[in-house]
């Protein structure tokens, strides 16, 4: 899981959200989820908007594997659903988090507070930490704890794709410096964007920020070429060029 920078949306859309709210009776569910059915247009362009938002090519903004393919509600109708058109309660799911994971699950704390990470309004890797050895994460509060345990993010499919995506990081970013000294921009800027595109960007994330750190040595194995590559303000410069919040 990545933080993911939320955009405005357009004067008519946040128009319509606004409206569909405002019919919506309080805590009717019922009402709520068929306005949500029936506005296929505001749909739309509230999926334009996470697209937009999203890393790589839409890919879900919780496990960062599968492509984002469902609207979801953060919190859910079920729970508030004079949330359902709220703007700022939409994240981009892929249909195993957000069927077989998430669902309607939202714990809270004992004041109401949510304890699910929500990756558009803080960092994830204050309450997460990617264990790139094994590719599982490991809680650093009580807020990550639940956020792996409802979004099923140490599934064992995700763990091994994290595990591959280490390698393929390194690589691209040992080739983007050997281009990158060769003056050869344009594969340049084929392995900056390759690194962007690729799923599981909470490894690059991770890389980046573990990089950094005082057990980096241990972390990467005394590849101190690499740990120098991932701390080199010329990466994170072509990053943040190409569009990667990182």
């Amino acid at each position: 899981m990545i933080g993911i920078r939320r955009i405005a949306l357009p004067g008519q859309v946040v128009a319509d959200l606004e409206e569909l709210t405002a019919r919506i009776p309080p805590g009717d569910t019922k009402e709520a989820r068929r306005l949500w059915r029936v506005s296929r247009a505001v749909r739309r362009s509230l999926r334009a908007g996470l697209d937009v938002m999203a890393a790589g090519r839409g890919y879900c903004m919780y496990c960062g594997d599968g492509l984002g393919s469902t609207v979801d509600h953060f919190e859910p109708i079920a729970r508030n659903p004079g949330r359902a058109f709220d703007w700022l309660n939409h994240v981009l799911a892929c249909e195993y988090c957000n069927s077989h994971h998430k669902r309607d699950l939202f714990p809270v704390d004992e004041d109401g507070n949510s304890l699910l990470v929500d990756p558009t309004a803080e960092d994830p890797l204050e309450h997460l930490f990617l264990v790139l050895s094994i590719g599982t994460y490991r809680a650093l509060t009580e807020k990550g704890e639940q956020t792996i345990k409802v979004c099923g993010l140490n599934r064992a499919q995700l763990a091994r794709g994290r595990e591959t995506a280490v390698s393929q990081v390194t690589a691209l970013v040992l080739a983007w410096w050997t281009a990158r000294e060769l003056g050869d921009e344009v594969k340049r800027r084929a392995m900056v964007w390759t690194l962007l595109d690729q799923p599981h960007a909470d490894v690059l994330h991770a890389m980046l920020r573990q990089a950094g750190m005082p057990g980096a040595r241990a972390v990467f194995r005394a590849d101190d070429e690499l740990i120098d590559l991932l701390r080199a303000p010329e990466l994170a410069e072509d990053l943040q060029l190409s569009g990667g919040a990182v």
